[in-house]
């Protein structure tokens, strides 16, 4: 009986200093980049770089990424309905990937001077939009980690 005492107490023990396993899951930050891509979201020649790039800012950044594709016309009236939903919610970085999506940035950005834009491949018309060479793969995922990392130190 003793014996079987010291075996609990010795498991008990055992149990009790066992140091606890990391958690499994990110704490992110409160603080969102979002990619606005065609129709053919991150699968698409334009956006996949990008969202490869963004995926990897994340993990050294802790900011969430998500994407939204245009559904319907790839128009830019279509493509500024979307804009203007991803700056109207928790989107502190939007990037666009796309003829339409690019110019919907450029056309919406002056109505959201609080969130910072990046066109892929397009251009910055105003104070807020950040536009970057699509065809420097390199330069093209350095400047989005930047861009991330700059999210989430103004979010800290």
């Amino acid at each position: 009986m003793a014996a079987l005492g010291l075996l609990l107490v010795a498991v008990t023990a055992v149990w009790m200093l066992w140091p606890d396993p990391e958690p499994r899951q990110r704490e992110y930050l409160n603080v969102t980049a979002c990619l606005l891509t065609d129709r053919s979201g991150i699968s698409g020649d334009s956006a996949k770089p990008v969202w490869a790039a963004m995926q990897e800012a994340s993990v050294s950044s802790l900011v969430k990424v998500q994407y939204l594709a245009v559904n319907g016309p790839q128009t830019v009236d279509n493509a500024r309905n979307h804009v203007a939903s991803l700056a109207g919610s928790q989107c502190g970085l939007v990037i666009a990937a796309g003829p339409a999506q690019i110019d919907a940035v450029v056309a919406a950005a002056p109505t959201f001077p609080q969130v910072r834009f990046i066109t892929v491949g397009g251009s910055a018309a105003a104070a807020n939009v950040t536009a970057i060479d699509a065809k420097d793969a390199g330069g093209l995922r350095n400047i989005l980690k930047q861009e991330v990392i700059a999210l989430a130190d103004a979010a800290s």
